[in-house]
């Protein structure tokens, strides 16, 4: 696997588009913070982290609509690659869908929406969008 963090947002498309309630991926400390973030944000009911000797994976619980039973994740999307990393300063950051969505950022500071990254003026890798 070359690309860890597009196989992570490519298990969870895959497992919100077949209705899934729960999906596991292997972890990773990267993935443990784009798992936090999109639980902060609404994306995903619950997480947790499981770690057994030399390998950790991340259970993650899918949010639904509990009439509509709609998916809260309506798109996820790689943005920077390893074959062609995307770089934004403070004033060229994102805003996914007017500000609707999220871009999840990776900044000096560690990774934060593009919102945190704007408040605390600081720019990064832009890892991908989720709205």
């Amino acid at each position: 696997m070359t690309d860890p963090i597009a196989d992570f947002l490519t298990r969870i498309r895959n497992a919100v588009k077949a209705n899934h309630k729960v999906v596991e991926i292997p972890g990773s400390k990267m993935k443990e913070a784009i798992t936090k973030i999109l639980h902060e944000q609404g994306y995903i009911l619950s997480y947790k982290f499981i770690k057994e000797d030399f390998k950790s994976t991340i259970k993650i619980a899918l949010k639904y609509h509990p009439e509509s039973h709609l998916p809260a994740i309506k798109g996820i999307k790689r943005v920077s690659r390893p074959g062609l990393r995307k770089y934004s300063n403070v004033s060229e950051l994102p805003r996914v869908l007017n500000g609707l969505g999220v871009a999840i950022v990776s900044t000096s500071n560690g990774i934060m929406t593009d919102k945190e990254a704007r408040a605390q003026k600081v720019g990064g890798e832009v890892i991908c969008y989720v709205y």
